[in-house]
């Protein structure tokens, strides 16, 4: 399993310093565990004490700036690791699984999460700066990246706003179009730009991919979904993995089972029921691919969860 992490080996002290003090505000008003909705659109703010167990996840256009703690996301045979210094970009919606793998009560993993429009990120790069852009070869649905002075600052003027709600409104909106044009100027810049530049194969790609997500239960026919995009079968193949880093059948797959797993945990669901809500045919087959896929059996997962973390982490 390949292993994704970056690392500036010259730390910043401006870095360190602004990151402790974005850590302290964050931890100020995330006190419970979990994931704190925020009175600003699309910003919640995150908080573990504790390590926790490998969780399936459905990840959203977003970006994550870690402040503290690490942790560890696979997404098909890649793993991300994140921690202090890193903030996670993920331009797609993306099936992924989670684990915190440094995290105490003294000192919890920290972050915050943004949600990405893709209409801004369109309007920012309809700027004149981005007009001699290099074309985004090779995008990936998800990147790791170093976490500069800069985007440290937008993001902590974002959380300030909370000391002044009357704000919100109009700084907020501006402080969110900074990060995103910090964003889009990074490395991992090009990620993101693919995605939302119309007419690239990654952003007709990832029509596709947003179909799969919407339409996970019925059954995959990868000529319809190439011709949606408009690319040959074999081209989406190439575009759908290197975007996902999965093929369209994996994505599915994937996909269903944490939709499945999510319902069982969070509805009681049985795992045939299950099985049959999120698109199987067979209760058998989703018994396989579940236990190979997650390591055991549903409902033994379920149990081993429930024991381990009542309160299971979402993120």
């Amino acid at each position: 399993m390949k292993a994704a992490k970056h690392k500036d080996a010259s730390v910043d002290q401006g870095v360190v310093e602004m990151r402790k003090d974005l850590a302290r505000k964050i931890a100020d008003r995330a006190v419970a565990e979990g994931d704190a909705v925020t009175d600003i659109p699309g910003l919640r703010l995150y908080r573990r004490s504790e390590k926790t167990a490998c969780t399936s996840a459905a990840y959203e256009p977003s970006l994550v700036v870690f402040v503290q703690g690490q942790k560890r996301i696979n997404l098909g045979k890649t793993t991300y690791l994140c921690d202090e210094s890193n903030f996670l970009l993920t331009s797609i919606d993306l099936p992924v699984v989670s684990q915190v793998i440094a995290a105490t009560e003294k000192v919890p993993i920290l972050g915050l999460i943004l949600r990405l429009e893709m209409s801004a990120v369109r309007e920012i790069l309809s700027q004149q700066e981005f007009h001699l852009r290099e074309e985004s070869a090779d995008a990936r649905g998800m990147a790791v990246g170093v976490t500069s002075v800069e985007l440290l600052d937008a993001c902590s003027r974002l959380v300030d706003l909370f000391e002044t709600r009357q704000d919100i409104p109009f700084l907020g909106n501006l402080i969110q179009r900074e990060i995103i044009y910090r964003l889009l100027r990074s490395p991992q810049g090009k990620h993101l730009r693919a995605i939302a530049t119309l007419g690239e194969q990654s952003h007709r790609t990832a029509k596709a991919v947003e179909w799969l997500r919407v339409n996970y239960t019925k059954p995959l026919r990868v000529e319809e979904l190439a011709a949606m995009a408009r690319m040959g079968v074999s081209t989406l193949h190439h575009q759908f993995r290197s975007l996902t880093l999965m093929s369209p059948l994996q994505y599915q797959k994937q996909l269903r089972l944490h939709v499945a797993r999510e319902r069982m945990l969070n509805e009681g669901l049985d795992a045939a029921s299950a099985a049959f809500e999120v698109g199987y045919e067979s209760a058998s087959q989703f018994n396989r691919e579940y236990s190979r896929f997650f390591g055991q059996p549903p409902m033994r997962d379920m149990k081993a969860r429930r024991l381990a973390d009542p309160a299971a982490d979402r993120d």
